[in-house]
C-alpha cells in the first residue's frame, strides 16, 4: 500500500510537470479544469493511442486490428478500447505490479519487438501518462470525466510572408462542464497539402509556398487552421480594381492578402465564346461571335448572358450536369427510361422549376417509371444506402459513405447517424412490371417498365446494433414521424424532402451555390464540390454564404445565381495573370484554360464545320448534351462503345455514371485523345464531309482572306491576326483548293484556342 501511494504522489507530481491534467495554468496561459489528481483514461490515454497513431486505420484502428490488438479507429468507442488494454488476453498487455514491464509500454518504445516501430520514448509524456495511468489503478473514469465540447486553434487563417516561414498552432479543448485545457502536445496534426511539415507539438514548417489547411484532432473532435505561405513579392503594388458586383469583394479582399493583383478583363471575343460554352455547352456561330464583338454597347454581356439563359441549349446543357449525378444509364434505366428522366430534367430547367421545388418532385415521384419520370432516380438507386448516400452528397454536399462502418474519421457523423438516415430511404420499392434483358447473367440490367411504390414495413438494420434503425433527418435527434397505418405518414420520403429544401437548412443552398458557382469557375469554393465539412473550408466563406443567401431569397432560382456570378469581375478575368509568372489555381486571380468536356468538344466540333451529328435511333443534328445515356448508338454491351460517336465521347471523359459525383467526369489529357484529335473518324468526318463549311458554295463564292475570315469566326470566335492570314493565304494560293483548305480547318479545329475554354 505504501509503494502504491508513493507511486500516486509521484504520479500527480508528473502530470503537474506535463501538463496531463494539471491544477494551475499551463505555460501557455491557458485556464485548465481543476487537478483531479489522476491520469484520465478518456483524455489522455485515449489522446496517446491517437497521438502514436496506434487507432488509425493503418495500424490498430484497422477492423481486423494488427497481431491480435484491435482498437477502434481513432478512438470512437472509448469503452470498448479500456476493455481491450485491461482485460483482452486476460490483461496481458498490463503488469499491474511493475507499470513499466507492460506490454502498452515496452512495445511502443521499441524494448520488445514491434512490427509498428518506435511510436514514442520513454522520456516522452506518452509514456509517462500511460505509465502512471497503469501504475494509479488504472481507473476508468467515463462517469467523472466531461464530454469534449469543441476544439479551439488558434491561429485560425494566418497568411505567412517570406522570409517567415513558421506559424505555431496553439490547441485548447473546451470541455461540457465549462473547463478548458492547453492540448498542443497532444492533438493530432494532419495537413490537406504536403507543402509543410508539424512537429508534434504544432510547429507548422513551410517546405515551398502555398495555400493548405491543417486537420487538427483531440479526441473525437477536429478543428481545421487555414495557412498561406507567401512568396516576399517586395515590389507588390495594389492595382485592385473597382468591384463590378459584391461576388467581387471577398475575391479582390483576399487576393490583396495575398499580394496578387486581379487579371484585367477578357475580350470580347473570349466572353463571348466562355459565356456560350458555360451556359450552352457549345461555342458560338462565326456570326453570332462576330456580331458580338462588333456590336457597341456597354450592356451587351449582361444581354447576352439573359438571351443565352433562355435559349433551349441552355436547358439540354444544365440538364446534362443533372443527368451526370442521378446516373443516368441505359443498364438500370434502359433507353426509354433515360430519355423520358432526360427530357423532364430539360424541361424542368426550361420552366425556371426553382432548386428546392425540383428536388421535392424528385425526392416525392412514385408510379410508373415511364408515366412519372422523374421515378427513374429511384430506379438508378436501388437500395436505401445508394439513395442515403446521393441524397446527401448531391443536395446537402456531405459524404456518408465513411460513416457506413465507423463514425465518420472527418465530420460529426456517427455510425448511428448514418443507419438511422439511410433508414428515412427504406420503404422505397420496386415492381418490375417487366424484363427484357439481353443478358440473363447480367443481374444489373433492366428493360422494360417498373413501378415505384412505398413499402409500410420496410426498415433498415444498423449493423453496429443488430437492430432496425430509426428514420432520423441528417444531424437531427427527433425521430421522423412515421407509421405504417397512416397514409399520411407512411411515406418518411415526403417529411424529408421538405426539410431538406427548407430555406432554413443551410446546407442544401450552400450546396447548390457552390455547385453553379464550380460549373461557371471550374472549381467550387468548396472543392471537392460535394465535400463540405469542417475541415474542408472554403476559401472564401464570406463568398458562399452570400451566393447561398441570394439563391434564398431568389426562391432558389438558378439562373439568379449565374447572372450574379457572370456579372463579376472574377468571372469575366483574362487568362493572363496581372503578373506574368504568378501561380494561383486556388484565389480565381485569372481564370484558368481548361479543357472542353467531352460534349462541349464534340457539338463545338460539329458546328464549327457545319456538319450535323447523325446518331442511330435519334433525329439528325441531335447534339451530344442532348443524348439521354451514356452511349450514343443503340447498341450495347462493350466498354469502349459500339459507334465512332461513343468512342469519341468516352476517350474525352464522358462519364459511366456509376457515381453520384461530378468527381467522375473527366478531363485529364490521355494519348487516345491525341488520336481522336488528329485522325480519328470523327474528325475526317468533319474534315472531308462534302457538305461541310467548306462546300463549293462557300470557296467560290467569296475571295480567300474573307473565307479564312469566316473560318475562323467559326471555329475561334475571332478575326485572324495579320501574320496568321499572310501565312494561311499564302498556303491556299494555286490549285487545288480544297485540300489546303482542308488543311487549315484541320490546323484551327486541333488548335489550343478551340479545345480549351479560355
Amino acid at each position: 500500500m505504501h509503494g502504491r501511494s508513493l507511486r500516486g504522489v509521484i504520479a500527480i507530481l508528473a502530470m503537474g510537470v506535463l501538463g496531463i491534467c494539471p491544477g494551475t495554468a499551463s505555460s501557455r496561459g491557458t485556464q485548465v479544469e481543476p487537478n483531479s489528481g489522476l491520469v484520465s483514461f478518456r483524455r489522455d490515454v485515449m489522446a496517446v493511442l491517437a497521438k502514436g497513431g496506434c487507432s488509425s486505420g493503418a495500424c490498430h484502428g484497422n477492423r481486423n486490428g494488427k497481431g491480435g490488438f484491435r482498437l477502434s479507429l481513432r478512438g470512437e468507442d472509448p469503452d470498448r478500447d479500456y476493455t481491450t488494454l485491461v482485460s483482452e488476453l486476460a490483461g496481458r498487455r498490463i503488469d499491474r505490479e511493475d507499470a513499466g514491464q507492460s506490454l502498452l509500454l515496452l512495445k511502443p518504445t521499441g524494448q520488445v519487438p514491434h512490427e509498428g516501430g518506435v511510436r514514442f520514448e520513454s522520456s516522452s509524456w506518452e509514456y509517462r501518462a500511460l505509465r502512471d495511468w497503469i501504475a494509479g489503478g488504472m481507473i476508468q473514469d467515463q462517469a467523472t470525466a466531461a464530454p469534449l465540447e469543441r476544439l479551439e486553434v488558434q491561429p485560425r487563417e494566418q497568411f505567412v510572408r517570406a522570409p517567415e516561414d513558421t506559424v505555431v498552432l496553439t490547441v485548447v479543448a473546451h470541455f461540457r462542464d465549462g473547463t478548458r485545457r492547453d492540448v498542443t502536445p497532444m492533438a493530432v496534426y494532419e495537413p490537406a497539402h504536403p507543402i509543410v511539415s508539424i512537429s508534434a507539438l504544432g510547429r507548422v514548417q513551410a517546405k515551398r509556398a502555398g495555400e493548405t489547411t491543417v486537420l487538427v484532432r483531440y479526441l473525437d473532435q477536429q478543428a481545421p487552421a487555414t495557412l498561406a505561405f507567401l512568396p516576399e513579392r517586395e515590389k507588390f503594388t495594389s492595382n485592385r480594381p473597382f468591384p463590378l458586383n459584391s461576388v467581387d469583394v471577398p475575391i479582390f479582399s483576399k487576393l490583396e492578402s495575398l499580394r496578387l493583383n486581379p487579371a484585367v478583363l477578357c475580350s470580347d471575343s473570349v466572353f463571348v465564346r466562355r459565356a456560350f460554352l458555360d451556359l450552352l455547352g457549345v461555342i458560338p456561330t462565326g456570326a453570332e461571335a462576330r456580331a458580338f464583338v462588333e456590336h457597341e454597347n456597354c450592356a451587351k454581356r449582361a444581354r447576352l448572358v439573359e438571351r443565352l439563359m433562355e435559349r433551349p441549349e441552355f436547358a439540354d446543357f444544365w440538364a446534362l450536369k443533372w443527368a451526370d449525378l442521378f446516373r443516368l444509364e441505359e443498364r438500370a434505366l434502359d433507353r426509354k427510361g433515360a430519355q423520358l428522366f432526360r427530357e423532364w430534367l430539360a424541361a424542368r430547367v426550361a420552366d425556371h422549376t426553382p432548386l428546392d421545388v425540383f428536388v421535392r418532385e424528385l425526392m416525392t415521384a412514385r408510379g410508373s417509371t415511364y408515366a412519372v419520370p422523374p421515378a427513374n432516380w429511384f430506379r438508378a438507386h436501388r437500395t436505401p444506402i445508394e439513395r442515403s448516400e446521393a441524397v446527401a452528397q448531391v443536395f446537402l454536399g456531405t459524404r456518408l459513405q465513411c460513416a457506413q462502418c465507423h463514425n465518420h474519421p472527418y465530420e460529426r457523423w456517427t455510425q448511428n447517424d448514418y443507419h438511422d438516415w439511410t433508414a428515412a430511404f427504406a420503404r422505397v420499392d420496386y415492381k418490375v412490371l417487366e424484363n427484357q434483358r439481353r443478358d440473363d447473367n447480367d443481374k444489373h440490367e433492366f428493360i422494360g417498365e417498373q413501378l415505384i411504390y412505398v413499402r409500410p414495413d420496410g426498415v433498415h438494420k444498423n449493423p453496429r446494433t443488430a437492430r432496425n434503425a430509426e428514420p432520423r433527418l441528417l444531424g437531427r435527434q427527433d425521430p421522423l414521424q412515421v407509421s405504417a397505418d397512416e397514409p399520411a405518414t407512411a411515406d418518411p420520403l415526403r417529411e424529408l424532402a421538405t426539410w431538406l429544401t427548407s430555406p432554413e437548412n443551410p446546407l442544401f443552398a450552400r450546396a447548390q451555390a457552390n455547385r453553379i458557382w464550380y460549373h461557371l469557375m471550374g472549381r467550387g469554393l468548396v472543392d471537392p464540390v460535394d465535400d463540405f465539412r469542417s475541415t474542408n473550408p472554403a476559401s472564401h466563406p464570406a463568398l458562399l454564404e452570400q451566393l447561398a443567401t441570394e439563391l434564398v431569397q431568389s426562391g432558389f432560382d438558378l439562373r439568379h445565381v449565374v447572372r450574379r456570378i457572370m456579372a463579376s469581375h472574377t468571372y469575366q478575368m483574362a487568362a493572363q495573370p496581372a503578373c506574368i509568372g504568378e501561380e494561383d489555381v486556388l484565389n480565381y486571380s485569372h481564370s484558368t484554360p481548361r479543357r472542353l468536356g467531352a460534349e462541349q468538344l464534340l457539338d463545338s466540333l460539329s458546328q464549327a464545320a457545319g456538319v450535323s451529328l447523325e446518331i442511330a435511333g435519334l433525329p439528325v443534328g441531335t447534339r451530344a448534351a442532348q443524348l439521354p445515356g451514356v452511349l450514343a448508338e443503340s447498341g450495347r454491351g462493350r466498354s469502349s462503345g459500339s459507334s465512332d460517336t461513343d468512342r469519341f465521347l468516352l476517350s474525352f471523359g464522358k462519364p459511366p455514371r456509376l457515381m453520384t459525383s461530378e468527381c467522375e467526369r473527366s478531363c485529364e489529357p490521355a494519348m487516345n485523345q491525341v488520336f481522336q484529335l488528329i485522325s480519328g473518324p470523327m474528325m475526317e468526318h468533319f474534315v472531308s464531309a462534302p457538305g461541310n463549311c467548306l462546300g463549293a458554295e462557300s470557296l467560290t463564292g467569296h475571295p480567300p482572306g474573307q473565307r479564312l475570315d469566316d473560318l475562323y469566326w467559326a471555329t475561334l470566335s475571332r478575326a485572324p491576326t495579320p501574320r496568321e492570314s499572310v501565312r494561311l493565304l499564302d498556303h491556299v494560293s494555286g490549285t487545288p483548293a480544297r485540300p489546303k483548305w482542308e488543311d487549315i480547318l484541320w490546323g484551327l479545329l486541333n488548335a489550343k484556342e478551340f479545345v480549351l475554354r479560355e
